[in-house]
C-alpha cells in the first residue's frame, strides 16, 4: 500500500476516534433507550438529528484532500443515525451533512452531497426493515462497505472528468471504505454492548423480583404453618409444659402438639402429646407436616390408646403418600389423675422421662416404624 494511502488512513482513523468517543456519551443518556427500544420522542429525533448533522460536519472539516477532493468520514454519522433512529433522523443528519458539503464546492461536490443524504436514508429503511430496531454489527458493517462502495460508484458516474474521478477513486475507495466500516464497527459494538446491559440488567431485575415474591410467599408459608401449631398451652395440674419449633429453613417438617387444648378435650384428666418430624425440607415437607398433624388430631379424638391412634393415622398417611415422604412420631397420653403416661413411638428419637426420685433418665424408645413407610 502507498505511503501516502497509510497517512490518509491514519487521519481518518483519527477522525472516527473523536466520533466514537461522541457516540459513546450519546448512548449512555437516559433518553437513548426509547431510541433503542425503536420509540424515539419527536424532542429525541430533532436532538439526534442536530448531532449526527454535526457529526457530519465534523467529519468533513477533518479530512484530508486528495486530488482536490474531500476524504473523510462524513457519511458515517448520517448511517449510524439511519441505523439507530430511522429514516427521518438519518435523512435530517444526511442533509445537514451534503449542505455543509454543498459549500465546500468541487468537482466532486454532487456526487458527495447525495452519498450523505442517501447514507442517513438507506440506513433507516434498514432500521424500518428490522421492526425498528438497530441491526447488529454484522448487518451494519457491511452495509457502511457497500455504501461506501455506492459513494465511489457515484464520483463515478456523477463526477467530471471521468479521467479526475477514476483517478481519485483509485486513490481513496479503500481508505474511505476501510476507515467508514472501522468507525461503524466500533459503534455498532458500543451499541450491541450497550444492549446486552440492558438485557442482563432486566434479567436481574427479573431475578431479584422473583426471588422476592418467593421469599414473601415462603414467609407466608411459614406464618401458616406457625399458626398450625398451639400458640399458647394451657396448664396441666401437676405439670409444667413448654414447646417450640425452630425450622432450619423457612418452613420446615418438624411439628408438636397437645392435645385437648388445641382441639377438642376427650377427658379432663388426660392429654396427649405429639412430637414429630416430616422427611425431607422446605415446602413439601411443611405440606406433609400439615396433612400429618390434621389425620393425628382427628384420629386422636376416636381411639384412647396411642398405639390405635398410630396405626389409623398410618393407614390414611401411607394412602396420601404418593411421593415416598414419610414422618418420625412420638405420641404420648399423660394420665393426669395416675401421673402416667402411655405412649407409642413411630421411628422417632426417644424422648427423654427424668425421674426426680431417683435422679435417673428412661428413653422411651421406638415401638414402630415411622408413619407412611409401610400399610
Amino acid at each position: 500500500m502507498p505511503l501516502f494511502m497509510i497517512d490518509d488512513l491514519l487521519v481518518l482513523i483519527q477522525m472516527i476516534c473523536v466520533i466514537v468517543v461522541v457516540a459513546y456519551i450519546l448512548t449512555r443518556q437516559r433518553f437513548f433507550t426509547d431510541v433503542l427500544d425503536g420509540h424515539p420522542t419527536i424532542k429525541a429525533q430533532v436532538l439526534l438529528t442536530l448531532i449526527f448533522g454535526a457529526l457530519s460536519i465534523y467529519g468533513t472539516m477533518s479530512g484530508i484532500t486528495v486530488l482536490g477532493a474531500p476524504v473523510n468520514v462524513r457519511d458515517l454519522g448520517p448511517m449510524v443515525a439511519g441505523l439507530t433512529c430511522g429514516p427521518l433522523v438519518g435523512l435530517g443528519a444526511g442533509l445537514i451533512g451534503a449542505a455543509y458539503r454543498m459549500t465546500i464546492g468541487g468537482f466532486t461536490v454532487y456526487a458527495c452531497s447525495l452519498a450523505t443524504v442517501l447514507a442517513g436514508l438507506l440506513g433507516g429503511l434498514i432500521w424500518l426493515f428490522n421492526n425498528k430496531k438497530f441491526p447488529g454489527i454484522r448487518i451494519s458493517v457491511e452495509f457502511a462497505v457497500l455504501m461506501e462502495g455506492l459513494h465511489m460508484l457515484l464520483v463515478l458516474f456523477i463526477a467530471t472528468p471521468f479521467a479526475m474521478a477514476l483517478a481519485l477513486v483509485a486513490a481513496v475507495a479503500f481508505p474511505m471504505i476501510a476507515a467508514n466500516a472501522l468507525g461503524m464497527f466500533i459503534f455498532a459494538y458500543i451499541i450491541t454492548n450497550l444492549q446486552e446491559e440492558r438485557k442482563t440488567r432486566a434479567e436481574r431485575d427479573t431475578y431479584l423480583c422473583e426471588i422476592e415474591r418467593k421469599n414473601t410467599e415462603l414467609q407466608i408459608a411459614a406464618d401458616i404453618q406457625k399458626s398450625f401449631l398451639p400458640s399458647e398451652i394451657g396448664p396441666l395440674i401437676g405439670f409444667d409444659i413448654a414447646a417450640t419449633s425452630i425450622p432450619a429453613k423457612e418452613v420446615g417438617g418438624d411439628f408438636f402438639d397437645v392435645i385437648p387444648f388445641a382441639v377438642v378435650p376427650t377427658k379432663d384428666h388426660r392429654a396427649g402429646i405429639i412430637i414429630a418430624d416430616v422427611s425431607g425440607k422446605g415446602i413439601p415437607a411443611a405440606l406433609f407436616m400439615a396433612l400429618s398433624l390434621v389425620i393425628m388430631r382427628v384420629n386422636s379424638l376416636w381411639h384412647p390408646h396411642p398405639r390405635d391412634v398410630l396405626r389409623d393415622a398410618n393407614s390414611f398417611i401411607s394412602e396420601d403418600s404418593g411421593t415416598g415422604m414419610f414422618v418420625t412420631l412420638f405420641y404420648g397420653v399423660i394420665d393426669l389423675e395416675l401421673r402416667q403416661i402411655t405412649y407409642a413411638n413411630a421411628g422417632h428419637n426417644p424422648p427423654m422421662v427424668y425421674r426426680a426420685g431417683s435422679g435417673s433418665i428412661e428413653e422411651l424408645g421406638t415401638t414402630g416404624a415411622a408413619l407412611g413407610i409401610m400399610d
